[in-house]
């Protein structure tokens, strides 16, 4: 299907198909008579490169997550420059701290690639909340995840050595629990990277034949293999020295 980019995210909206479905993490979890009012409600738009998800200011109306293609959660600062503070990949789900107080986004989400983004009615959101545990457990956990995520993401503002920086804005892409929906292999090519770390295309390219010759990660044809996760994560490993 060729997907109109003069049409708003929200006018193609439609229903998920099968195969859609099943790359949704919490929808294991309900009960049947929950999951039947959740894949009821649940759509899925498929989002051009640039379209906007979400943006800063606008009122909260879905509970957001990709099952297919790369997003970037970003904000502009006082100077107008934009900060990026994490990419969301397959299997991610964002949003839920913004949904559960019903609050304004403060942040921008934008398709860095053709990307099919589910979305939960706000509503249907708290439904959930009050009635399934197994829901509750996941946002939870998600929202635990979520604070070691943007701890570890001020840590990466402040590292100078780019190929660490790359280390870990991908170890961070790796989790499991925020991102099921990877698995051992990110499909994002050098540039959707140095988006989201916040350095040239060249220089990620530099960090990346230094990650992949210690064996950290395996550069593959549109995309990238972890390796050693533990090694990603850490600032031990030896670092490509800057000249």
């Amino acid at each position: 299907m060729v997907l109109s980019p003069d049409l708003p995210l929200h006018k193609r909206r439609r229903a998920p198909d099968h195969g859609e479905l099943a790359g949704i993490p919490w929808l294991q979890l309900l009960l049947p008579a929950e999951r039947v009012k959740a894949v009821a409600e649940l759509s899925v738009g498929d989002a051009l490169p640039g379209d906007y998800v979400c943006r800063v200011g606008k009122p909260v109306t879905y509970w957001f997550g990709v099952v297919e293609g790369l997003l970037k959660m970003s904000a502009d600062n006082a100077q107008g420059l934009t900060m990026t503070f994490t990419g969301v990949p397959p299997g991610g789900w964002f949003g839920e701290g913004t949904a559960l107080k019903r609050e304004p986004y403060r942040y921008n989400i934008q398709a860095l690639r053709k990307s099919v983004v589910a979305g939960l009615p706000v509503d249907t959101f708290h439904w959930l909340l009050d009635h399934s545990i197994g829901f509750n457990r996941f946002v939870m956990n998600q929202l635990n995840e979520r604070l070691g995520q943007f701890i570890a993401a001020r840590e990466i503002d402040r590292m100078t050595n780019p190929d660490l920086r790359v280390a870990r804005s991908l170890a961070a892409l790796f989790n499991p629990v925020l991102y099921p929906g990877v698995g051992e292999i990110l499909r994002i090519t050098q540039q959707e990277l140095a988006y989201l770390v916040g350095l040239s295309r060249q220089r990620v390219n530099e960090a990346l034949a230094s990650l992949q010759a210690q064996s950290t990660i395996r550069i593959e044809y549109g995309g990238l293999r972890v390796l050693d996760l533990a090694a990603l994560r850490s600032s031990a490993f030896v670092c490509k020295k800057e000249p």
